[in-house]
């Protein structure tokens, strides 16, 4: 069975059907720049997307590591899963918040990259170790970060790293359909520059 195809069996969800959701879409429609069909899908389960809504809000919103570092976090951790669905997403929201997109394309030569600082190497190397299956993050990863960041920001870092092995699984699972904006930020923006 086809990816896209996975969802058939659970018939199209819409939006309209999730009215006492409207002001939860709207933010995140504010922070993303559209509603991910996954928070649609969850809305099945009223008590899944409110919580899941609750620890998104909770990891994104948490001070101390930048957003721009979380969603290179994102994208690092997706990348190493291999879900589409959010490598398209995290790209797309690591632009959006002021990552500029050569930076953005070279992520996966981060090490040789002069875009890439020490600091991000490290915190790169644990996202991609953390996104395996199995999770090959090792003591190493953690001496290297405790030179940039404190207890709480290396909290943080996990925190995205763990909501996104949740978002990978999910979306890889049920073969979530890519919206048009990351579909199209991908296309026009990354492919240009060699995104495969």
């Amino acid at each position: 069975m086809e990816k896209n195809n996975k969802l058939s069996f659970l018939g199209a969800s819409d939006r309209q059907q999730f009215n006492q959701f409207g002001t939860l879409f709207e933010n995140v429609e504010a922070f993303m720049g559209y509603l991910p069909n996954a928070h649609i899908l969850m809305a099945e389960r009223p008590d899944l997307l409110t919580a899941f809504s609750s620890l998104a809000s909770t990891i994104f919103q948490a001070e101390g590591i930048d957003i721009q570092d979380k969603q290179l976090i994102a994208l690092s951790s997706s990348l190493s899963s291999g879900c589409k669905y959010c490598q398209a997403h995290t790209s797309h929201g690591a632009e959006r918040a002021g990552v500029n997109v050569d930076k953005i394309s070279q992520i996966l030569n981060y090490h040789a990259s002069e875009l890439y600082s020490d600091k991000e190497r490290a915190l790169l190397d644990l996202a991609f170790a953390a996104g395996k299956t199995p999770n090959e993050s090792n003591e190493k990863h953690f001496e290297e970060l405790k030179k940039y960041y404190s207890k709480k920001e290396i909290i943080d870092i996990v925190s995205v790293i763990s909501l996104f092995g949740y978002l990978n699984r999910w979306n890889d699972t049920l073969g979530t359909v890519l919206e048009d904006l990351p579909k199209d930020f991908v296309e026009d923006k990354l492919k240009p520059l060699g995104w495969k």
